[in-house]
């Protein structure tokens, strides 16, 4: 085992594992020109020598590596971005420090390990923003590839449109750090931090169209009453309305006095008079209007 103590190297021992402590700074503490990338994905920088020391142990590819904190007990997971780190330094990703709940110039292990592949993630974004985004999971994925591994339980953080995003991961498979690079996983969300259920959501389902129908006519029951105030007989309540149509001449036997039937079937009497020749009257109804006329009033003379 190689095992580095800050700027010393130790002798290496039996075995083929690469494990070193170096004092950790954030990405933006690099020398040289202000690279923004650095900040995106979950890779860290390293020193040359531990290249050197990697290649020969002949450490299995990809090569992935446990951050331990050991004066928090906290620890994460990563790949290494490049090899370009002055001797016992190492820069991470600001939001890697803020997980293993370093600061400026702590003491960090790190040793190579070998992760399983994943086949299931979850997350769960740290704010319901994410659900801005049109398709949240095409940018998940798109930002993962610049991610060597996950471990459960890191709140990890993506950019996209300018804009940061936290997720929380909530689950791992096969294991509880997971090798991401090239590989098939399935990925899935739980609700935002802070999310609550629209109204809409809250609604029941749709009903029937008949269920409807039986409301309305349930809400429609009740006695009939009669335009003019008065209330309506027994006979009008107990039996409906039925339209009697008769005949012409036919008299109505069973009208009721004070009733008045309107028929709107029945024709105008000036559609029904039936224009007559007075050439072809009888001869006895002439005679009967045959006479001298008199006037009501009485003559002056």
């Amino acid at each position: 085992m190689f095992q580095f103590d800050g700027f010393n190297m130790m002798f290496p021992v039996a075995g083929r594992t690469f494990k070193a402590s170096y004092r950790c700074f954030s990405v933006a503490m690099l020398p040289g020109n202000e690279r923004q990338d650095l900040e995106n994905g979950g890779k860290i920088i390293m020193p040359t020598s531990a290249l050197d020391i990697l290649s020969r142990l002949n450490v299995e590819y990809p090569m992935l590596f446990k951050l331990m904190n050991h004066k928090t007990a906290r620890y994460s997971h990563a790949g290494v971005l490049e090899f370009v780190a002055d001797e016992g330094k190492c820069y991470l990703p600001y939001w890697m420090m803020i997980n293993l709940l370093l600061e400026e110039g702590d003491i960090l292990t790190v040793e190579n390990v070998s992760l399983p592949v994943a086949k299931v993630s979850k997350f769960q974004p740290n704010s319901v923003d994410f659900l801005d985004i049109t398709n949240p999971k095409a940018v998940l994925e798109n930002a993962l590839r610049s991610f060597a591994c996950l471990t459960t339980g890191d709140v990890i953080a993506i950019k996209y449109n300018k804009k940061i995003y936290e997720l929380r991961v909530l689950e791992t498979k096969p294991g509880n750090a997971v090798n991401i690079i090239e590989c098939d996983m399935d990925v899935d969300f739980a609700a935002p931090v802070g999310y609550k259920e629209s109204i809409e959501d809250d609604k029941p389902d749709e009903v029937s169209h008949d269920h409807i129908v039986e409301e309305v006519v349930e809400n429609f029951q009740g006695p009939g009453l009669r335009l003019d105030g008065k209330k309506k007989t027994e006979n009008e309540l107990d039996t409906p309305a039925v339209k009697k149509v008769l005949p012409r001449g036919v008299p109505d036997y069973d009208y009721k006095f004070g009733q008045l039937s309107f028929d709107r079937s029945i024709k105008p009497i000036s559609d029904r008079v039936v224009e007559t020749n007075s050439d072809i009257v009888p001869a006895k109804e002439k005679e009967s209007f045959q006479g001298q006329g008199y006037s009501m009033k009485k003559s002056r003379k």
